[in-house]
Formats: C-alpha cells, sequence, structure tokens
C-alpha cells in the first residue's frame, strides 16, 4: 500500500468553501481510479503549531504504486491538481508531497 500525503499552503484570502469543493472533487477521484481506497483532508489540528504555514493536508491510501500513478496520470488529477496549485501561497512552493510504502 502507498500512502499519498499532501501538505498544502492556501494564499490568504482563500475562502475554506472553496477548499472543501476542492478536497471533495479530489476525494471523487476514487470513484474513477481502481485501487484508489480513500481520502481523507482538512486543516491542522495540531497543538504544536509546527506548520510553517501548511495547514492544510490530505492523504490517499492506493493499493499499491500502480494505483497511485495511475491517478497522477489521470486528466482528472490533474486538471484538479492545476486549481489546487493556482490556489496556493507561492504555486509549488506552498506544496510538500511524501509517499509512504505501508
Amino acid at each position: 500500500m502507498i500512502r499519498h500525503i499532501v501538505l498544502v499552503k492556501f494564499q490568504p484570502g482563500i475562502k475554506q468553501d472553496d477548499i472543501a469543493s476542492l478536497f471533495d472533487a479530489l476525494a471523487n477521484l476514487g470513484t474513477l481510479i481502481p485501487g484508489m481506497r480513500g481520502f481523507d483532508g482538512g486543516v491542522s489540528v495540531s497543538p504544536e503549531k509546527l506548520e510553517q504555514g501548511f495547514r492544510h493536508g490530505f492523504c490517499i491510501d492506493f493499493d499499491d504504486a500502480t494505483a497511485r500513478d495511475a491517478y497522477l496520470e489521470h486528466p482528472e488529477h490533474q486538471k484538479l491538481g492545476g486549481q489546487l496549485v493556482g490556489m496556493l501561497d507561492g504555486g509549488l512552493s506552498g506544496l510538500v508531497v511524501f509517499d509512504l510504502e505501508m
């Protein structure tokens, strides 16, 4: 299993409703991509306050690297990824992606 972890730093002024809508659309990719197990996302609730501005994030579990790669290449993911980057503070510098093999 691959756990795909994404941390994001949104631009000031991005509305929570817009974030929720984007996260919902990303979660719905599970209906299109075999091997995508689920989606969990939201705002950090860490009491440590070490987010360094990366206040939102999400995790997606995939059956394997093949399923993860299918997600990365899927046209709907590409579209949503472009929307996400457009909402980030500093573009790609407002994004951290980390995959773990479980």
